[in-house]
């Protein structure tokens, strides 16, 4: 069977960040999450004999491939990683460790990590809320959303259970 594997072009950290990514989703153990392989670059490549060419790595069963191919390419926004999260402590965890040592955060759960990449870390509550048939409730939680940063799943659910006139619902 095809598969689809995520190729990640880097200028020269491709070990560097598969090692890092992998210490990240390691934690909390959904799938396997590994460095599956290293190939070093032969004689006549285009990089020294030896040098890290690219890395195999697994995120909680997904595969991905780092290349060390130089600065010709950068990471945009325009391709980037989802991280579905079952709760605020997951969604803390990722936002954090993403981010950390020059990752930036961006809007609407989205953050660049040290090494350009953009990803998305979303608690899985969101899509429900800002998909509600509902139409009023799944607009409260867009317009929360996109007030956010990180987003903040007690903020997303205080804002679907205001009314239209400001109040709060009662607990039926």
């Amino acid at each position: 069977m095809s598969k689809v594997t995520p190729f990640l072009w880097f200028d020269s950290q491709a070990e560097q960040a598969a090692k890092y990514y992998v210490s990240v989703f390691k934690k909390g153990g959904k799938g396997i999450t590994k460095l599956t392989g290293v190939s070093r670059y032969s004689e006549g490549g285009p990089a020294p004999a030896g040098s890290v060419m690219t890395v195999g790595f697994k995120l909680r069963g997904q595969e991905f491939t780092a290349l060390n191919a130089g600065p010709v390419f950068k990471f945009t926004p325009a391709i980037s990683f989802v991280v579905s999260c079952d709760d605020q402590k997951e969604v803390d965890y990722f936002w954090t460790k993403l981010i950390e040592d020059g990752g930036a955060p961006v809007e609407c759960g989205w953050l660049t990590d040290k090494f350009g990449l953009s990803w998305q870390i979303v608690p899985k509550v969101l899509l429900k809320l800002i998909g509600s048939k509902d139409k009023a409730k799944a607009a409260r939680a867009m317009a929360a959303m996109m007030k956010m940063k990180k987003i903040d799943i007690q903020a997303l659910e205080d804002a679907v259970a205001v009314r239209g006139n400001g109040m709060r619902k009662r607990a039926t």
